[in-house]
């Protein structure tokens, strides 16, 4: 489905933050069929636009040397589209939140800024001016669904409550829907035992026609399967991948094509 812009509390866009650019485009590319604009940022740096048939669905950068310093991995952020950053700022303190970094301008593009719940997962906020946020979603390669994996959903729900508005849903498998009206907007889930050492972090799913195609071809272009095809509820099939520089991201197969409500 095309986007031409989004309400607040809906997530509009994903970025890639990595430590090989070109590595990245290569792998992301031969997976999801990705091209790429290059577009000169004021650090200096390059930001590359990912794009399906001429439609921008993501974006990638560098990640800075001082978060490679400090042993941050590469990662992908998801950003909620909201009106003021400023207000997000500050309701984000008095929920109990932590801002990760200061409202920045991006150019002409809009406004951004990384939060923190309290349960310990980031999440990115972005605040739109020329550039709405991702102009394909629900199509193969493109963003689908984002979901919160967390080991406190009451406390996770409280606060994006406060912060978005966000009400919420509980399906027949205990899955939490964040909404707006009839709009689900994203997921919460609770970080099983079994997971390992998963920290609390937000996910992203791109969408794949055939899951089991698209892990072969994870494998085959250099990444990790780190979660092999598996049901996902009533919705489909999914699995969890991690790209050659260690960046994390979720590809979901529906049964049924998704109605867009996300956005």
């Amino acid at each position: 489905m095309e986007f031409t812009s989004y309400p607040d509390g809906a997530v509009s866009w994903v970025d890639l933050a990595t430590t090989d650019v070109a590595g990245a485009k290569r792998f992301y590319a031969g997976l999801f069929g990705w091209t790429f604009s290059d577009l000169p940022i004021d650090s200096g740096g390059v930001y590359s636009m990912a794009e399906i048939e001429g439609k921008q669905v993501t974006g990638l950068g560098q990640l800075p040397p001082e978060m490679q310093q400090q042993g941050v991995p590469p990662m992908w952020t998801a950003y909620v589209n909201h009106h003021s950053i400023d207000l997000v700022v500050e309701r984000t303190g008095e929920a109990g939140g932590s801002v990760l970094m200061p409202p920045l301008d991006v150019m002409d593009s809009g406004r951004m800024t990384n939060i923190q719940d309290p349960t310990g997962a980031a999440i990115g906020v972005w605040q739109p001016k020329q550039h709405k946020g991702a102009q394909l979603q629900h199509v193969p390669g493109a963003l689908t669904w984002a979901e919160l994996q967390t080991k406190d959903v009451p406390a996770a729900k409280k606060f994006y409550h406060a912060v978005f508005d966000w009400d919420y849903e509980v399906d027949a498998n205990d899955y939490v829907l964040a909404k707006k009206g009839d709009n689900a907007l994203a997921g919460m889930m609770e970080i099983q035992e079994d997971w390992g050492e998963t920290p609390p972090n937000w996910t992203v799913y791109f969408q794949s026609g055939d899951v089991e195609a698209s892990v072969v071809k994870v494998k085959e272009l250099g990444g990790s399967v780190l979660v092999p095809p598996m049901p996902a509820g009533e919705l489909g099939k999914f699995a969890v991948a991690q790209d050659p520089q260690g960046a994390v991201f979720s590809i979901l197969e529906y049964k049924a094509a998704p109605d867009g409500s996300a956005g």
